[in-house]
């Protein structure tokens, strides 16, 4: 089977094997690649048409208890100045977001024991409240189910829990003893039956990452279903054990966005900050690979360059829902428009059914 044979069986829905998609992989040509993103991106069409939906994103707290050895904002990172805002910090900035147009707020935050079940379920319960015409995602990392049960009661309509590899061995490689994949796959498979729109995802070229990894990431994503996948690629920080590692693959990276889509027609898939940081028109590219999401900061300005999980992210310039309208000229240039409504998953949806 030659690429071109096996990109026509991952549009028709026909699923491939191991071995077929590592052969996809490793030898696209690049007009292997050429194609791969313009099937992608016709799906993607078929379903969501050119449109983009923004989320607003709010980084709250970059205090966090544990150790992963990719992230800047980690518990022993002694040179991270360290912030948390207030409740009310956080709603002046959906008050702001709404105003620009946002309907999710993507909350996202180290995990912070200071933010208890109680203070977030207070949180998005007045954020429903206040704007009951919007969605509320949360990224708060691993918790009990209790408490995500209770913030689904509050209002909460999707989570984000990146599962990061699904490779045992990989993944003690990345995090320090006491965090475990049978730990993370449990949560993210607690907030699909609790009802969430379920977020995952992997980092592309994290250190000891192998062929079979990759492989390995996919066959889990399609276990779990998702309604979001977010992939990036690794890019170091300065100050963490992987300091000076290379940096993950641009162009594989476009790649999976665009075997992810012809896997998952209906999934929200973002072109993310990393890949807009690892190349000047990596977001554009991304959406053009078959990515539909974009995730402006809402964060204020005087802390947002403090939620550095890698090195040299992105905080002041285009990716900031301040300057919307600078996004939406970059985003028309690569040939789609700006939408601001709510965007929900259409995962499980036949292809060709737009509304």
């Amino acid at each position: 089977m030659t690429n071109r044979e096996r990109i026509a069986e991952l549009e028709a829905e026909r699923d491939l094997t191991d071995a077929g998609l590592l052969q996809l992989l490793q030898n696209l040509t690049p007009d292997d690649r050429e194609l791969l993103a313009a099937r992608a991106g016709a799906v993607r069409e078929k379903i969501y048409g050119k449109a983009v939906y923004v989320r607003g994103l709010i980084e709250f707290s970059n205090i966090c208890r544990n150790d992963c050895y990719y992230c800047g904002i980690r518990k022993s990172n002694a040179k991270v100045d360290r912030y948390r805002l207030t409740g009310q910090e956080i709603l002046d900035c959906v008050r702001e977001g709404y105003g620009l147009g946002f309907r999710t707020f993507v909350l996202q935050g180290g995990e912070d024991s200071w933010f208890t079940k109680e203070r977030m379920a207070s949180l998005i319960r007045q954020i429903k409240e206040g704007y009951p015409d919007c969605a509320v995602t949360l990224s708060l990392g691993e918790r009990t189910r209790e408490e995500y049960e209770c913030w689904r009661r509050a209002g909460a309509d999707r989570y984000l829990l990146r599962h990061e590899t699904a490779d045992e061995e990989h993944y003690r490689a990345l995090h320090p003893p006491g965090m475990s994949l049978q730990s993370r796959r449990e949560c993210l498979y607690v907030l699909r039956d609790i009802g969430y729109q379920t977020g995952a995802g992997f980092m592309v070229g994290s250190p000891g990452q192998t062929w079979d990894n990759l492989i390995s990431d996919l066959r889990f994503l399609q276990e779990l279903n998702p309604h979001m996948i977010g992939i990036g690629p690794f890019l170091a920080h300065r100050d963490t054990p992987f300091a000076g590692k290379p940096d993950g693959s641009y162009e594989l990276t476009l790649v999976l966005l665009s075997i992810l889509r012809l896997m998952f027609p209906g999934v929200l898939l973002p072109a993310t900050t990393a890949l807009g940081t690892i190349a000047p028109d990596g977001r554009e590219r991304g959406l053009q690979a078959g990515a539909n999401v974009l995730m402006p900061n809402l964060t204020p300005v005087r802390v947002r360059g403090q939620y550095e999980l890698y090195n040299n992210k992105l905080s002041t310039g285009a990716e900031s829902a301040q300057c919307l309208e600078e996004l939406c000229r970059r985003v028309e240039s690569a040939g789609f428009h700006i939408v601001t409504d709510r965007g929900d998953s259409r995962i499980g949806m036949p292809v060709g059914h737009r509304t």
